[in-house]
């Protein structure tokens, strides 16, 4: 298949982890940002054909395992009301919340329903006018466009009965946050393809020049993956810090300019919480005023629910790249993708559920 296969090539694979191994001269750390990117990495085995020089950090880049305890629990608040049909993607729907999640909710007789596009949340609301719909709008920049599409659609049509629980978050802010963050070890980012095929990176020299640190945007096949640490690696052992773009296939530095215009009509940067890393300044979107009236969290006035987190639960460090999920304690014994204990360990793109599902339970000699 065309742009896959051919980017799968184990051959050229150990090519590359080979063309790495001539370049580098010292240890680095660096982190791909996406969690996509860290299921990959897991899968294929790239971490374990490196260089031992080379330690990846998985980042904070998966939009269900950020997603803060208290948004959850909003929605859950929100889907347990009789006159709510409540709208999610499927990966949102066993994410526990302080007590319960959203299949108990609907094993209770809630009217939670799985859709694979905001629009059929609207279409949903059209259907039944009698009905509150709500579509919980969670992601990075991904999602951001066909989410803020949704509420636009819905005013033009008047569905005064659709409104969205919005928590998306931004990567640049992100980054920042970790390069500030006490202990930090990254030298150089992988930033995520998909990510940037929206928003361009026009954002990300300021971060290069400031931190010092390279950034490479960086595809998903292990191939891509490995040429974005192959240039990674060259900018770190040559003293450079720029952005650098990987993935041109799919990623332009302007980005997706009518995704960019829907965005800034709906939504407006704003602070945003991070499930156990906490608020990250301007580092989320909300509602603007001209849409606010489509803000579920202000109709179902449930902005007041304050959550603490699982003690047991380390999903926090593993989002901050502080530990590996196998270094957790509960890893594999409390939590289990059966039963988690966070975020993590539940989404398809969670580290936890990356290392459990690759069979990663021994920790390995550090690289």
């Amino acid at each position: 298949m065309k742009y896959l296969t051919e980017y799968r090539d184990g051959e050229k694979a150990i090519r590359l982890a080979d063309e790495i191994a001539r370049l580098i001269s010292q240890p680095w750390a660096i982190m791909e940002v996406c969690g996509g990117q860290t299921h990959s990495i897991i899968r294929n085995g790239i971490d374990q054909i490196l260089p031992d020089q080379i330690e990846m950090i998985h980042g904070p880049g998966c939009p269900v395992c950020v997603t803060p305890l208290e948004v959850i629990d909003k929605a859950l608040a929100i889907a347990s009301r009789p006159e709510v049909i409540f709208c999610s993607f499927g990966d949102m729907l066993r994410v526990p919340g302080s007590q319960d999640d959203l299949f108990r909710i609907k094993g209770d007789g809630g009217d939670v329903r799985v859709v694979y596009s905001p629009l059929d949340a609207v279409r949903i609301a059209r259907e039944n006018p009698e009905k509150e719909v709500v579509f919980l709008a969670i992601g990075f920049e991904t999602t951001a466009p066909a989410n803020a599409m949704a509420v636009k659609v819905a005013r033009d049509q008047n569905l005064c009965n659709f409104s969205a629980l919005v928590s998306h978050v931004l990567v640049p802010p992100a980054i920042e946050a970790i390069m500030n963050s006490p202990g930090n070890r990254v030298n150089a980012f992988l930033a995520a393809g998909h990510v940037c095929c929206v928003t361009g990176f026009a954002a990300y020299p300021i971060l290069c020049e400031k931190y010092k640190v390279p950034i490479v945007v960086t595809g998903f096949e292990p191939l891509d993956l490995l040429e974005g640490i192959r240039r990674t690696v060259s900018q770190l052992e040559n003293g450079e810090a720029y952005v650098e773009n990987a993935y041109p296939r799919v990623v332009s530095e302007q980005g997706n300019v009518a995704a960019q215009a829907v965005i800034d009509e709906v939504f407006e940067v704003t602070d945003r919480g991070w499930r156990g890393i906490g608020v990250i300044p301007h580092s989320g979107w909300r509602l603007t005023e001209a849409y606010r009236q489509f803000d579920a969290e202000i109709k179902f006035t449930v902005s007041d629910i304050q959550t603490c987190e699982s003690t047991m639960c380390r999903a926090g460090d593993v989002l901050k790249g502080a530990i590996k999920p196998n270094e957790c304690e509960a890893f594999g014994k409390e939590c289990t993708p059966r039963n988690p204990l966070g975020a993590t360990m539940v989404s398809g793109e969670g580290a936890c559920a990356a290392y459990y599902n690759y069979g990663r339970f021994v920790q390995l000699d550090a690289k």
